[in-house]
């Protein structure tokens, strides 16, 4: 275990990353290139070079070169209505999307080819977290993109004023989330990055969660922002889905297109930014107030020992922060976060609220109320569920609190943010009399069972 407290986050994660990689027996080689490219130093690709043979290491082709395979046809259309489809209605749809599919879209030159309509290249296989490469070579006043789970889009322009779109943005150039709100995060591109038609363009796209980072051409021009759900704005993007490539006006080709999925220990790395202030030193509960002695220090985690408890929290209060950390949930697993603490009574009523940390997906939970779920302030404000890694993996989590409003950002993707001056109505009827504190600690809940937590960072704001 790296000692947090003495080497700033970056430093932490590099050697963590490298830790975990070559525990899986991978050669340092591999990992020097991995790093070269990394997104989490802030590096960028190599530059497009010609066509590659073979993908990357650790990366999958999700076209061959050759044919469809791996490939079926979906335009521009509602995932939620496809899932409410029986069988047969599905594979009605399905036939004729792949009927209209074949009719625009063609291999040629070991390119993947669209000639400017029909629907979309859409993988049969579905991903969560992800990092994709993808070349492509378009014409003057096309316009494209990459839908990721479902949603628009990583968005391809004709760039120059000639495209007749400079009122959208397009001089801005490719790259950006052009489907998120006006004024949004990752809206528009950093830089312009496009290189002339008639030349390969190459995206380095990473998904973690909702946020969303892109390279074009080795410049970064979407930089962690979150890609907003299309079909509904309220929700988060959804945890899987597959990549689809748009058709829109113009012919584009496409190569090299290479995937991987992102494992749970990167994706927390990735999620990781410096600036955050260690208050659990990996080693012992130095600095740690409450009943210290129902928990221990078990393999550089906080875990609560079995059937004790009680809401240990850190010396320090805080009034507005933001709290990472990444925990490990046994089979229903249940304990909280204290939020704004005041040191005594039930967090989840003394405190501003108890953010709750639970194995949801257990039998013995099926009849929860829905503010009693994973992430959700417990009895006032539910969060989405969906979005935990299977229990004994470990995951990342960020809580930002500002003023009365808590945001929850479960492995990337928000569940929960609300406002708790605004809530009137209480589980059980029952009030939450500290939920407009000002100030107070951050801690555990511990309720009995031996859930763990490591890597627990704070910034004060």
């Amino acid at each position: 275990m790296v000692d947090p407290g003495h080497e700033s986050e970056y430093e932490w994660g590099v050697k963590t990353i490298q830790s975990h990689w070559l525990s899986a027996g991978a050669p340092l080689a591999a990992l020097s290139a991995w790093i070269a490219g990394s997104a989490f130093l802030g590096l960028s690709p190599a530059a497009v070079g010609g066509a590659e043979a073979e993908p990357p290491p650790g990366f999958v082709a999700l076209f061959n070169g050759r044919d469809l395979e791996g490939w079926h046809g979906l335009g521009h259309f509602d995932p939620r209505k496809l899932q409410a489809m029986n069988a047969e209605e599905r594979a009605r749809k399905r036939a004729a999307d792949l009927e209209d599919f074949r009719k625009h879209w063609r291999v040629e030159n070991g390119e993947l080819v669209n000639d400017g309509n029909g629907v979309y290249a859409t993988t049969d296989r579905e991903f969560g977290d992800l990092e994709l490469w993808i070349d492509y070579r378009t014409v003057p006043q096309a316009d494209s993109g990459i839908y990721l789970r479902y949603n628009p889009q990583v968005q391809i322009w004709d760039f120059t004023r000639e495209g007749g779109k400079w009122s959208l943005g397009a001089d801005l150039g490719s790259g950006g989330l052009w489907n998120n709100s006006p004024g949004a995060p990752g809206k528009n591109p950093r830089v312009l990055a496009d290189r002339p038609f008639g030349e390969w363009n190459r995206f380095r796209i990473l998904q973690v969660g909702d946020r969303t980072t892109v390279y074009l051409n080795g410049k970064l021009v979407v930089d962690h922002a979150v890609m907003e759900n299309f079909w509904d704005r309220t929700a988060p993007l959804w945890a899987r889905g597959p990549i689809q490539l748009q058709t829109h006006g113009g012919e584009i080709r496409w190569r090299n297109i290479f995937a991987r999925e992102i494992a749970p220990e990167e994706a927390s790395l990735l999620l990781a930014e410096p600036g955050f202030v260690p208050v659990f030193n990996g080693r012992d509960l130095t600095g740690w107030q409450g009943p210290i002695e129902n928990y221990e220090v078990r393999d550089g985690a906080i875990v609560c020992r079995p059937n004790k408890g009680g809401v240990i929290y850190y010396h320090q209060e805080f009034g507005d922060f933001i709290a990472r950390l990444e925990f490990q949930l046994p089979p229903g697993g249940n304990n909280g976060l204290a939020i704004r603490y005041p040191g005594r009574g039930d967090t989840a009523y003394s405190g501003m609220c108890e953010l709750q940390v639970l194995d949801n997906e257990a039998a013995k939970y099926a009849d929860l109320d829905p503010r009693q779920s994973h992430g959700s302030a417990y009895g006032m404000v539910p969060a989405r569920r969906g979005f935990l890694r299977p229990t004994g993996q470990w995951n990342y989590q960020q809580v930002t609190v500002q003023g009365s409003t808590i945001k929850v950002e479960l492995n990337g993707t928000t569940i929960l943010d609300a406002d708790l001056s605004q809530v009137t109505q209480f589980m059980g009827n029952r009030a939450h009399p500290g939920k407009d504190r000002a100030s107070g600690f951050f801690g555990f809940a511990g309720h009995s069972d031996p859930v763990a937590f490591r890597n627990i960072r704070i910034k004060a704001l």
